[in-house]
């Protein structure tokens, strides 16, 4: 039963308290998927990542270190490694290419885990980093970035310098250096550029074959952007802060095209659909929310009762998330009528009781006219 309730899901939320949420947006029925002896607040969910192109096993990393398997044929928890310690900080990213496994923490130390046992690659990518994304065209390029860790490209079959380094913006007005803190990246693949959001509410566009600095800067609100998420097209990225503000941003002017409403806290988690105008975003007010990008509507919001980390979306279509659904209950269904059939269905008791309830009803209704009379008398 847990494989059909886990197939169900389209949605998938990493929390505090270490649960793996699986959510049918359609339904908006919510599943938990844990490991109940071994939940405590160090299972923590920091990020989360597919393990396969065919989105059948979910990658998760906890604040104690350890990236742990989830299979959705399955339903079940399949494998769990030891990949960093408390000391080294949380992950900040999750990757996997063809036969490795692709690691970040917060103190900088990025590690390649090979499959088949072989020797692992670490990289010293800089202190303070807050995000690690890959490029989704080239497998081997991840980017980096934190506070005052400026963003970095690797390419991980040379890991021993990183091939494009971004240069800070010049000074301000008052001539003080612009201090840095990248929060969240994202590759744009049509146009080999990289967007990224700020600790200073700042939307930047790097484009590595053409100069160091930024080619586009944008601002949006007053407090830090927290993440940042590119929908179909790549023309528009969207972004969220600290206040619980989304908004979508323009690439190619610089402009806030539009805001969406129903946020409350602070924004942690946020992606795109693949392929549809749709944006799911979740945070601290405990909620999944699913906005459409074309005139900004809240689609779906859905109760998760903890304060949520991270979000991953399919890249299948809702409308057919609700058809392989209706199948796959309809399959329960039958077997339970099924089991209802095989039961022998019980007639003499039911009306014996039936008549004896007949008799009782008439004596009383006799033994009230008697009363009557009496009383009459």
């Amino acid at each position: 039963m847990a494989c059909v309730k886990s197939q169900q899901c389209s949605v998938w939320v990493g929390a505090e308290t270490g649960i793996l949420k699986g959510v049918c947006v359609s339904r908006k029925q919510v599943y938990n998927f844990c490991e109940m002896h071994s939940l405590n607040r160090d299972e923590e969910i920091c990020t989360i990542t597919w393990g396969d192109d065919q989105e059948t096993e979910v990658l998760m990393g906890s604040v104690n270190g350890r990236v742990k398997t989830f299979s959705i044929e399955k339903g079940i928890f399949t494998e769990s490694r030891e990949c960093s310690d408390l000391t080294q900080g949380r992950f900040t990213g999750l990757a996997v290419t063809d036969r490795s496994l692709i690691t970040c923490v917060e103190s900088g130390l990025l590690k390649v885990w090979p499959e088949a046992g072989g020797e692992t690659v670490e990289i010293n990518v800089g202190s303070g980093v807050c995000r690690m994304r890959q490029n989704p065209s080239e497998r081997h390029h991840v980017a980096t970035g934190g506070k005052e860790n400026p963003l970095k490209v690797w390419d991980l079959q040379r890991p021993d310098t990183p091939i494009f380094t971004a240069k800070n913006v010049a000074n301000d007005w008052l001539d003080l250096r612009v201090p840095v803190w990248v929060r969240d990246m994202a590759f744009l693949t049509q146009s080999n550029k990289i967007v990224t959001c700020t600790g200073h509410h700042q939307v930047r566009v790097y484009d590595p074959s053409c100069q160091r600095r930024p080619v586009l800067e944008a601002k949006f609100g007053e407090v830090p952007l927290t993440a940042l998420s590119v929908p179909p097209g790549e023309n528009s990225v969207v972004v969220g802060n600290t206040h619980g503000q989304l908004a979508t941003l323009d690439l190619r002017k610089g402009l806030v095209r539009g805001c969406m409403k129903g946020v409350a806290g602070s924004v942690r988690g946020l992606q795109c659909h693949p392929t549809l105008p749709l944006v799911a975003s979740c945070g601290l007010d405990r909620f999944l929310r699913i906005h459409n990008l074309q005139d900004r509507t809240l689609m779906h919001k859905v109760y998760l009762k903890s304060r949520l980390n991270c979000v991953l979306v399919s890249s299948k279509d809702l409308q057919q998330c609700v058809s392989d659904e209706d199948e796959q209950l309809e399959e329960v269904k039958t077997e339970e009528d099924e089991v209802w059939d095989a039961m022998e269905t019980v007639t003499e008791k039911s009306g014996k009781r039936a008549a004896q309830d007949e008799d009782e009803v008439e004596v009383v209704t006799q033994s009230e006219k008697k009363k009557k009379k009496r009383t009459k008398k």
